[in-house]
């Protein structure tokens, strides 16, 4: 049987650094209220002169292939997650590929949000296994921080959410290395973590940008209890599912990397787990909830920090808007 393994990490973020005092200078917050309630210390915001969610993938993308030993001609298909594409459309992984210099190689845009890089993995898992590609670029990228409300309205949000990319490289392997995947969604919540705008299913004159007047509906929206709420038990599900699917128990566990949404929410799911603090990966404190991206930069430090060895198990999880949630368990 054909299984897919990860043979690379890679990760990029943006260099300028906001901390909570900075946040603190300009909206009714301060650094005390931000950690107690989110875990968060700092994180990263772009530069919008020169920085892209593709050109930031492409970076990440890079030191992934360099670290598998493997150039930009091996890739034969991009699989990107984003909920904060370059443009409107197309997605951003045309635009990723054009940045590594690739031509006609079929890319194909994810939209699950937190959980879209385990979306994309287990997408990118069944390509692998199926044979019908057999270099696959996974890649989840944000730009969060240009469409942040930076004033105290939106200060449950501003001081939560930034930017970065984190890539891995998937290819065919003879022995388990993905195990397996576990992908949910439950609509009914759509509305309680989301941004309303630009969404088509409007009259003509709130499509018209000239006619627009009103602002509000392009924020994001977040109804934190109920997210933090869901979140807790879905994040136990999903873990535990994951597990039962391969005949093993949280005691296998080697290293846990959830979803960087807050530590709070990791810091429960340790204690139910029963994980050490050397169980658990968490890069929140210094990059805050980078969407899409922050399990793969979480992993591609990992793997540079020497936490993550060959035939360590791994356990990823995430849950976000949509509601959607997702675990992939993988043998290193």
């Amino acid at each position: 049987m054909r299984y897919s393994k990860i043979v690379g990490l890679g990760h990029h973020v943006p260099e300028t650094v906001i901390t909570n005092e900075y946040l603190s200078s300009i909206m009714d917050t301060n650094n005390e209220w931000i950690v107690e309630r989110t875990g968060i210390q700092e994180r990263r915001y772009v530069d919008p002169s020169k920085d892209t969610v593709a050109n930031m993938a492409a970076k990440a993308a890079r030191m992934a292939l360099q670290r598998a030993k493997l150039t930009e001609k091996d890739i034969d298909f991009i699989v990107f997650a984003t909920i904060t594409p370059d443009y409107f459309f197309p997605g951003s992984g045309v635009l990723l590929q054009r940045e590594l210099g690739l031509e006609s190689i079929g890319a194909l845009d994810i939209r699950n949000a937190c959980s879209g890089f385990i979306y994309a993995l287990s997408v990118a898992d069944q390509f692998i296994k199926t044979g019908m590609y057999k270099t696959i670029l996974v890649v989840g990228a944000e730009i969060q921080s240009t469409a942040i409300d930076m004033t105290t309205r939106g200060r449950n949000t501003a001081v939560i959410f930034a930017d970065g990319a984190g890539a891995a490289i998937l290819q065919p392997s003879e022995k388990p290395g993905i195990l397996s995947t576990h992908l949910h969604s439950d609509g009914r919540f759509a509305e309680e973590l989301y941004v309303r705008d630009p969404g088509s299913s409007r009259p003509r004159e709130e499509r018209q940008p000239e006619q627009i007047l009103d602002t509000t509906h392009f924020k994001v929206v977040m109804n934190g209890n109920q997210v933090f709420k869901h979140a807790v038990v879905r994040f136990m599900e999903v873990i535990n599912e994951a597990l039962n699917a391969n005949q093993l128990k949280k005691e296998d566990i080697n290293l846990l990397v959830p979803h960087q949404a807050n530590l709070r929410i990791s810091q429960y799911i340790q204690e139910k787990l029963a994980l050490r603090d050397d169980q658990v990966y968490n890069n929140i404190m210094r990059y805050g909830n980078t969407t899409a991206a922050s399990i793969p930069i979480a992993l591609s430090e990992a793997w540079a920090e020497g936490k993550i060895k060959e035939n360590d198990l791994l356990c990823l999880a995430a849950f976000g808007s949509g509601f959607t949630w997702a675990s992939a368990l993988i043998r290193w």
